[in-house]
């Protein structure tokens, strides 16, 4: 397998190497595909270095499959170009995720429609995916009718130079580049991505979009909230679900506990629940605080939380690329 990481020396490009180093899978050639600032760099990948090299250099020997990750203006300028000399782009930007002909894929959900013709397959957004890994068995079992969703994102979501922002506040250096309109450290924002013309943000609607598409379902009602928090990585998730069907909650947990790639932590007594220091590197999407709405009896809360980087991006691209290889 020849393989190549575009935006390899991003946040997502580094989680990319990471998590296919345990992973391990068959790959016999890797290319590692960056900027021109980082040319003559190396990248070290199981023991060995590797030159980092130019998209144009990548196109000129085209990969069996390419992992992109370096903004939707490049996706759609170069995904296309590989994709008509063959090769299979998982792309991470936002820049495919609602086109009609190509698939938005979190493999656990809906892996199964996938096709080895399709030549460019949509990453969802990071805060879509956590939030669906437990929705979806759910959904399928006592259908959905309304969710609210607060989310809680690390600045790792927006990238290095928003982590920059947070640790030099927090260090109280002079001179840092703001790239929030306000401080982030000891601070919220209810502010992620761009305000559209409806009052929510980008963010906000990605998720409601892209949950109707993935679930094939577009009757369920979602409302968003999405707020920056001063945390270094890792996003949770406050979700709030009223179903069309009654349910015991003891079956939900269950069906959680039975659902692959879910972690179910719940154990208010022991003060066990999910938090992103300890979601951090791993997997999994981690569940907790399970209970009855008390205002309606077919209503659930749920905290979900998981690595905004690993399954909210790299780890679900890869899954996706393990299917392809298959």
């Amino acid at each position: 397998m020849h393989l190549a990481i575009i935006g390899a020396t991003g946040m997502v490009g580094k989680t990319f190497i990471k998590v296919l180093e345990e992973f391990r899978l068959p790959i016999d050639k890797i290319d590692f595909v960056a900027s021109i600032k980082s040319m003559g760099k190396k990248i070290k990948f199981n023991g060995k270095e590797y030159p980092i090299i130019s998209l144009e250099e990548c196109l000129q020997q085209p990969p069996e499959f390419a992992l992109f990750s370096a903004g939707s203006s490049i996706s759609i300028e170069y995904a296309p170009k590989l994709a008509e000399k063959g090769t299979c782009v998982i792309d991470n930007s936002s820049a495919f995720r609602m086109e009609k002909n190509i698939k938005l894929i979190v493999p656990e959900i809906n892996g199964h429609i996938l096709s080895k013709d399709d030549k460019i397959i949509a990453n969802p957004n990071c805060s879509t995916i956590q939030l669906l890994m437990p929705i979806s068995p759910l959904h399928q079992k006592y259908k959905i009718k309304r969710m609210i969703v607060s989310t809680y994102q690390s600045v790792t979501g927006t990238g290095k130079e928003a982590l920059e922002q947070l640790m030099g506040e927090r260090e109280k250096k002079k001179n840092i580049q703001s790239i929030y309109p306000h401080q982030i450290d000891l601070n919220l924002l209810p502010h992620c991505d761009v305000f559209l013309e409806n009052g929510y943000t980008k963010e906000e609607m990605k998720i409601v979009n892209e949950t109707h598409k993935i679930l094939d379902d577009e009757n369920i009602r979602i409302s968003t909230t999405a707020v920056r928090v001063p945390i270094k990585g890792g996003h949770a998730e406050s979700v709030n679900v009223e179903f069309e069907n009654h349910f015991d909650i003891q079956d939900i947990y269950e069906l959680l506990e039975n659902s692959p790639g879910i972690s179910v932590q719940d154990d208010p007594t022991n003060n066990l629940y999910p938090t992103p220091v300890f979601a951090e590197g791993k997997n999994e999407v981690f569940v907790g605080r399970i209970r009855q709405d008390l205002s309606h009896p077919k209503g659930l809360n749920l905290w979900i939380v998981s690595d905004n980087l690993r399954k909210g991006a790299a780890t679900n691209a890869i899954q996706i690329l393990q299917k392809q290889i298959k």
